[in-house]
């Protein structure tokens, strides 16, 4: 399982990106994938989270509403798209994937242990 996290830059506040997720090595539309972030000093939270069998997806609180989850299963890609983007969204983002049973992706998205095969990470720098 191998995943590749890329999109991360410096933004302006109020600004959007878009981060990938490509995967390969396995079955992807098997799988959860999982975004999760740490900011310096900070504990990694998660961001969102979207199943494998029907794309059933979940945000947490503090992107809600400013982001969209999608993926591409022809693709092995995961799409993240971030918009009003604010200070406190810096750090570095992470894409992770796992074979999860159910389609509820908010128990698994809660606790990234559920989580067993992580990108590098992409860092988002969001300037005030």
């Amino acid at each position: 399982v191998q995943l590749q996290a890329s999109g991360g830059g410096l933004v302006q506040a109020g600004g959007s990106l878009k981060l990938s997720c490509a995967a390969s090595g396995f079955t992807f539309d098997d799988y959860f994938i999982g975004w999760f972030r740490q900011a310096p000093g900070k504990e990694r939270e998660e961001v969102s989270c979207i199943s494998g069998s029907d794309s059933n997806t979940y945000y947490a609180d503090s992107v809600k509403g400013r982001a969209t989850l999608s993926r591409d299963d022809a693709k092995n890609t995961v799409f993240l798209q971030i918009t009003g983007l604010k200070p406190e969204d810096t750090a570095v983002y992470f894409c992770a994937a796992e074979q999860l049973p159910g389609s509820g992706p908010r128990l698994y998205c809660s606790d990234s242990k559920h989580f067993l095969h992580w990108g590098q990470g992409t860092l988002v720098t969001v300037s005030s």
